[in-house]
């Protein structure tokens, strides 16, 4: 087990920025306006020859009521209670608040390690402050930028010892790992071990849908923000999850929790176009998006756009309805929600469509199957010999157009790829095939091969046999012809 790094400390001080440098990448949401950061972003720390996690959190605020800052404290503080070490940023330019003092208190009244850095650093301006971090109680500051880069040498000699200690335990503890495995041991446990790459999920919907809830729900925690107020989450947080379904199959997964996406002219701030741009990464790298409506809530137009865009990068597509337990009247609703899907929906027709509700858990399970179910789908391959008896009886039902009375020719298919399936038609004059025959046989694929709830792509392409005599200009047998006729000949 890796240590855990918890970086704390008041609004913008920089504890985001330098998440980002120590894991390498641009993991989280960076902006000079205070607060950016809601809920507890995790990361794996590349720092030199240090392998741990690192824990980004929202900024302390003094607050202990039960409104949105009260509850991103709460959280805060549970980060810290997990967390094998701290490390309390301060901004040098500003100096020792207020604020750093009651919670450089609250750091000192728990158990955990705790290291100060002074971020901010990079210029005589921060002195004052580097020394006033002093009066912290916390040690000897470490002079840091997390912007520049400066100062990362004398953190990580810091923290060098500690994740040392870390690595000795692992090492001690690796007999244990290598006991032979029970007998009474389920098959699904002996399959699971042997299961290495998670399921990539993604749950996508407008604001105020209930996303995190729902997260929070199939985890059996409550390590995402959740409340009242829209637009709660801004990042796009991913948690690794072991998913048991009823048969006590555990599937490993990885779910994004992502930010609610409203309507492009309503998105003006800066901030929210950030987290809407993550969100839309969360699903370009997913397998399987989830999209959450609400179930008291007719079909919007975003619901709409949302799902194309889905469908637009190919992945695979299951609809949660959720709020399902104050919905009255549930089976007319369904069927209400269920046609107003197909009808406006056909290019994802028969993606499966799961009442649920994020508050009390139910039809989790059965969303859990969906999920397995469309990802299945999504990497389906169907039998070369098997397309073209399909086609077949496709174009005997309904002959392809004869455009100025030649017909086309459908000469055979096969499927090219997977994630999602993808088909390829060889025919003649593919430029004149109209749209509507292209859909038709589409549809034929979702409904024949039951290809429901993944985007299907099909292209068609001219082939033509390559002729020999094609570049001969002398009946008599030129070199290039009685060479051919050679080759032919042996």
């Amino acid at each position: 087990m890796r240590m855990r790094l918890a970086i704390v400390g008041r609004p913008n001080v920089g504890k985001s920025t330098l998440f980002n440098r120590l894991v390498g990448k641009r993991l989280a949401l960076v902006d000079n306006q205070p607060g950016v950061t809601r809920d507890l972003r995790e990361g794996d720390a590349q720092f030199g020859d240090l392998r741990f996690v690192v824990v980004d959190t929202a900024g302390f605020e003094d607050v202990t009521d039960d409104n949105l800052r009260g509850r991103m404290r709460r959280l805060t503080e549970r980060a810290v209670d997990e967390a094998d070490a701290a490390l309390m940023l301060i901004d040098a330019r500003t100096g020792v608040t207020p604020l750093d003092e009651v919670f450089a208190d609250f750091l000192r009244r728990r158990s955990t390690p705790v290291f100060l850095g002074a971020n901010k650093a990079e210029s005589s301006v921060s002195d004052h402050g580097v020394f006033e971090a002093y009066k912290l109680g916390l040690g000897d500051p470490i002079r840091l930028s997390a912007e520049h880069g400066e100062g990362m040498s004398d953190l990580y000699a810091a923290l060098r010892p500690l994740v040392d200690s870390f690595g000795v335990q692992v090492d001690e503890n690796l007999p244990d790992m290598d006991v032979p495995i029970d007998n009474e041991l389920e098959a699904h446990e002996l399959h699971f071990r042997n299961i290495t790459k998670p399921v990539q999920i993604a749950v996508v919907g407008r604001p105020n849908v209930g996303k995190s809830t729902l997260i929070n729900q199939i985890t059996g925690t409550d390590q995402l923000l959740t409340g009242p107020e829209a637009g709660i989450t801004r990042d796009a947080i991913a948690r690794h999850i072991h998913w048991k379904g009823d048969d006590g199959q555990v599937t490993p997964m990885r779910i994004f929790d992502t930010a609610g996406m409203r309507k492009k002219a309503k998105v003006q701030e800066k901030l929210e176009k950030l987290s809407v741009r993550d969100g839309l990464r969360a699903v370009k790298y997913s397998e399987v998006v989830i999209v959450l409506l609400d179930a008291t809530i007719p079909f919007k137009q975003q619901d709409l756009k949302i799902i194309d865009l889905i469908e637009r990068e190919g992945r695979a597509i299951v609809v949660a309805l959720n709020k399902w337990d104050i919905v009255r009247n549930r089976q007319a609703r369904f069927r209400e929600m269920r046609e107003a899907f197909e009808r406006r929906l056909s290019q994802v027709k028969g993606a499966d469509l799961v009442a649920v509700s994020a508050r009390t858990g139910l039809g989790v399970v059965s969303l859990r199957s969906a999920v397995l179910a469309s990802f299945e789908t999504w990497n389906r391959r169907i039998p070369t010999a098997e397309l073209n008896r399909w086609i077949i009886d496709m174009i005997e039902a309904h002959p392809p157009p004869a455009p100025r009375g030649t017909r086309i020719k459908l000469r055979y298919m096969t499927q090219v790829k997977t994630r999602p399936p993808s088909f390829v038609v060889m025919c003649s004059r593919p430029d004149k095939m109209p749209a509507s025959y292209s859909r038709y046989l589409v549809n034929g694929l979702r409904t024949d091969f039951e290809l429901f709830g993944t985007p299907i792509r099909l292209s068609l392409r001219s082939q033509r046999e390559k002729n020999p005599y094609k570049d001969c200009t002398n009946r008599r047998q030129p070199s290039q012809l009685r060479k051919h006729l050679k080759s032919d000949a042996e």
